[in-house]
């Protein structure tokens, strides 16, 4: 782990001789690369299989009898203390030689940066247990994949992020899922829940959205500017320190709002017995911290717009459990609006895939290791 937590995430090496250049890489160039690709897709494990688990208990909740949105924004954040274990087991003694010479920023400055985007995360929690209570779990789904888009504008301005054609359109595609969604209104509310509720759902799981892509871009600039160490412990004290703060501006909304009252009766009538009403809250808990892993940890290998991107990957897999565990329908407004997200997102990926062709061709035979923003 000592060696995970060395590596640089950009070209290494001065420039080399012509003979130097015809060798192939050494036994540790191709090492470091395997163990970047590794950790990436251990990343986007954590990510897919976390955030999917985590929106279908939190539909299964609602469903069950489950009605306290600051409990479900609370569980959201909550289980933040099994990510101590990791952290104790795999602690990053050594600074990375890249940033060894830069002073350490102040406790000060690291807290006031945790307390904000706690905040921030406690609010967009919120929002979006407000749009998965009043939302069909497929098109809450759905609606989430603007975050891609949102996430695009937010890394052009916050973190350079280029803004390509392939980029632009990915934008466009998602902006138009979306509003797809929106004029299905008529045939998504029920008598459950009314046209009222249900553009209320819309809206709140649409600005989520937006909120979650600043808080990712936010993440990357506070590692770029602020911590500016890349280690494995770093990632971990990000999501343990902002979900603590988020979890406890969640317990003073659930205190303050009186729902608090409500969580005894709501326990025991729960439609699946106490037993499975503690044990959803349980497992939805545990399942965020899973998929908030993979997020930060995919901002920290790659990028906050890569992290938001393979979120949208549980795209296509969130509304098929819908449709089979909650019988959402999906009517063809949904599938073209899931056909068209679906597109947006091989855009932005063909895009990714040209940058790091170009940075390979660029590198030459030099040690390449894939970098920061690509």
């Amino acid at each position: 782990m000592d060696e995970l937590d060395k590596m640089e995430l950009h070209m290494t090496g001065p420039s080399k001789s012509a003979t130097e250049a015809d060798r192939p890489p050494p036994p540790s160039s191709r090492l470091r690369s395997w163990q970047w690709w590794f950790i990436v897709a251990l990343n986007i494990f954590f990510l897919l299989a976390g955030q999917t688990a985590a929106t279908l208990l939190g539909r299964f909740y609602y469903d069950q009898g489950g009605n306290s949105k600051w409990m479900a924004t609370l569980v959201q954040t909550a289980g933040f203390p099994i990510l101590c274990l990791p952290l104790f087991l795999f602690p990053s003694t050594h600074p990375p030689p890249a940033t060894s010479i830069i002073p350490h920023p102040s406790h000060a400055k690291i807290a006031l940066v945790y307390v904000i985007l706690g905040l921030i995360i406690a609010a967009d929690n919120l929002m979006y247990s407000y749009g998965l209570l009043y939302l069909p779990v497929s098109t809450y789904s759905l609606v989430c994949a603007t975050q891609l888009a949102f996430n695009a504008v937010f890394s052009y301005y916050l973190n350079s992020q280029k803004f390509t054609a392939f980029i632009m359109n990915s934008v466009v595609l998602l902006t138009f899922s979306a509003a797809l969604l929106g004029f299905n209104e008529n045939s998504e509310s029920s008598a459950d829940v009314s046209k009222g509720k249900y553009a209320i759902g819309f809206i709140l799981t649409l600005g989520a959205s937006a909120t979650y892509s600043l808080i990712l871009s936010l993440m990357q600039l506070t590692f770029q500017k602020v911590i500016r160490k890349e280690t494995f412990s770093a990632v971990l004290e990000m999501q343990i320190y902002t979900a603590f703060v988020a979890s406890c501006a969640a317990v003073v909304g659930l205190l303050a709002s009186g729902e608090w009252k409500d969580l005894k009766s709501e326990m025991e009538a729960y439609g699946k017995g106490t037993v499975s009403y503690v044990m959803t809250l349980v497992w939805t808990g545990l399942s965020w911290q899973v998929a908030s892993v993979g997020v930060v940890g995919l901002i920290f290998v790659v990028s906050s717009l890569f992290s938001n991107v393979i979120s949208t990957l549980a795209l296509p897999v969130v509304p098929v459990f819908a449709v089979i565990f909650f019988h959402d329908k999906m009517n063809g407004v949904k599938i073209v609006a899931m056909l068209i997200a679906i597109w947006g997102f091989a855009s932005y990926l063909y895009q990714h895939y040209l940058d790091d062709s170009k940075a390979k061709k660029t590198v030459g035979h030099t040690e390449y290791v894939p970098a920061h923003g690509s």
